[in-house]
């Protein structure tokens, strides 16, 4: 089970030890675990609801210029033709390359069976559970923890439970582990031998210290050094001004890529700012850039074998409203979009059924009628990735789903 500790707490047992701890915030959490086997997965977690529409938009449809005006790609800089009928948002160039490589790719008009009421947290509730509905009588792990209670001699990750809450999604009984990036540690030997006689009686700080000078030493953070305390401050300070020029979104997944390269085999974390409802063209493109850019630090970091056997994929609550709003905005929909990248995809096309955007198809006239469940391409990227069976996916992964055709994901 995941240890999980009180930031408030573990910092106020810290302060005798210096101020370098406090120094750097710790923010998003990083879940991670090991299995059997060669291949890896990440997860990423989009919250707020991605509006797809906008991501991959459907030029093509007859219905989709009155819905959404010019799709862009007349303007040199505007949205990138994929296949004829849809175009990537100019925000994702970066990720073209992976496009035009196999390995990026689209599952359009997905969903989770979320319905009507619309709201982030059971939405999100819902997505990291992994069930039909959230009033079923059935654990609510996370779906990627369930995963790792069914992979034979699977092992928790080194793990940094310092910070925020787990991620939902690999919550339950199978060890998991939890990391948050920011947590630099720049500390006298003295420092360090203080507070582990500090922590001597306290078993689980104990080793959360331990395993955090570890993975700075391991990182190559000089984390013992001598010098006063204003060198050891001058040291945390420059530190914070080298991770400020790199996305939060980067230093997550450089850190998941080095793990990959070891024992890690499944990661998860989220990124937000997808809540788009008011002026969208302004917002969206920052949340899509800090995706590409984790996507693309994750491809530079674990590289050639490695990242020939890794899946990436992003998913969302919900997807946004077919028509904008007087804001400039879209609002809480239905149907959605994944997003996959990696060098294990079979990508270099948008998949899915698509339903049409003419009013008469929409999900009650006004979102994109989701036409596949998005645990399907969840679960046969399990059964590819991890050689979980068909049986297991459906009853004890994602209780109730109907897997469907194998849409063939991974090479």
């Amino acid at each position: 089970m995941t240890q999980t500790f009180n930031r408030r707490a573990f910092l106020s047992r810290s302060a005798i030890i210096g101020c370098s701890l406090a120094a750097s915030p710790l923010l998003t959490p990083v879940s991670l675990a090991a299995a059997p086997g060669d291949n890896r997965l990440v997860v990423i977690l989009l919250r707020g609801g991605m509006d797809g529409l906008d991501v991959v938009r459907p030029y093509a449809d007859p219905a989709y210029a009155a819905l959404r005006g010019d799709a862009g790609l007349n303007d040199p800089e505007g949205a990138i033709d994929l296949d004829g009928y849809f175009a990537l948002h100019p925000a994702l160039r970066p990720l073209m390359p992976l496009w035009k490589n196999g390995q990026l790719g689209f599952a359009h008009a997905v969903s989770t069976p979320y319905r009507d009421k619309r709201s982030h947290f059971d939405g999100q509730d819902l997505l990291e559970a992994g069930l039909s509905a959230l009033d079923q009588g059935v654990s609510r792990d996370g779906w990627l923890n369930r995963v790792l209670q069914h992979l034979p001699d699977s092992t928790s990750e080194t793990a940094y439970a310092v910070g925020q809450d787990p991620l939902a999604v690999l919550g339950g009984p199978a060890t998991t582990q939890r990391w948050s990036p920011e947590a630099d540690l720049a500390l006298s030997p003295q420092a360090i031998e203080l507070a582990r006689l500090i922590m001597a009686d306290d078993p689980p700080f104990a080793s959360a210290l331990a395993q955090a000078l570890d993975i700075s030493d391991g990182d190559g953070d000089a984390v013992a050094m001598m010098g006063s305390p204003n060198e050891m401050m001058a040291m945390a300070n420059n530190n914070m001004r080298n991770a400020g020029k790199s996305s939060t979104e980067m230093r997550i997944a450089e850190f998941i890529g080095k793990r990959l390269r070891d024992d890690t085999r499944i990661a998860a974390f989220s990124i937000n700012g997808w809540d788009t409802h008011f002026n969208q063209a302004r917002v969206l493109p920052s949340a899509l850039g800090r995706l590409a850019d984790a996507i693309l630090t994750l491809q530079s970091t674990v590289s050639g074998p490695i990242w020939n056997k890794t899946t990436v994929v992003a998913v969302t609550e919900f997807g946004r409203t077919a028509r904008t709003n007087g804001s400039g905005g879209s609002d809480h929909g239905t149907g959605g979009l994944m997003v996959m990248a990696g060098g294990a995809l079979r990508g270099g096309k948008v998949m899915g059924d698509w339903p049409g955007l003419d009013e008469a198809q929409l999900y009650a006239r006004r979102d994109l009628m989701p036409t596949r469940d998005v645990r399907a391409y969840l679960g046969w990227l399990l059964h590819s990735q991890f050689g979980l069976p068909a049986s297991t996916l459906e009853t004890d992964i994602f209780p109730g789903l109907d897997l469907g055709e194998n849409p063939s994901l991974i090479r």
